[in-house]
């Protein structure tokens, strides 16, 4: 659980381009956009925001979204691949993390890796 994170991106349409075809399997949409910023949550509650940097790429981040089951992981992988992500690890159980422990990884368009995850 999280109240925001910010990630720092390097093309801000490409980013969202991105983020709105993986996110939308998990029920978060574009809540927010302006010059140089865009925000997605849940509906009207955005939480993660990407902000266009200009300067060195910095490390990738890791971030992982709740899923609400394994289809919904499932989804974040194919439309994140779709929308110009590199795969990190396809959808499947990671039990060497938990017996329950679901997950799929991206890489998005700025190095970070992002995760969906049902447990």
């Amino acid at each position: 659980m999280y109240d925001h994170i910010g990630l720092r991106v390097g093309n801000l349409d490409t980013a969202v381009r991105f983020y709105t075809a993986a996110l939308a399997p998990l029920g978060f949409v574009l809540c927010s956009q302006g010059d140089g910023y865009a925000g997605f949550g849940p509906k009207d509650a955005p939480a993660l925001w990407l902000h266009l940097h200009k300067g060195d790429k910095a490390t990738g981040a890791h971030v992982a979204f709740s899923a609400k089951d394994h289809d919904a992981v499932k989804k974040f992988h194919a439309e994140g691949l779709k929308a110009g992500g590199r795969d990190n690890g396809g959808a499947g159980p990671r039990r060497d993390y938990s017996p329950t422990y679901y997950a799929a990884f991206l890489i998005d368009p700025d190095g970070n890796n992002v995760e969906a995850v049902c447990a």
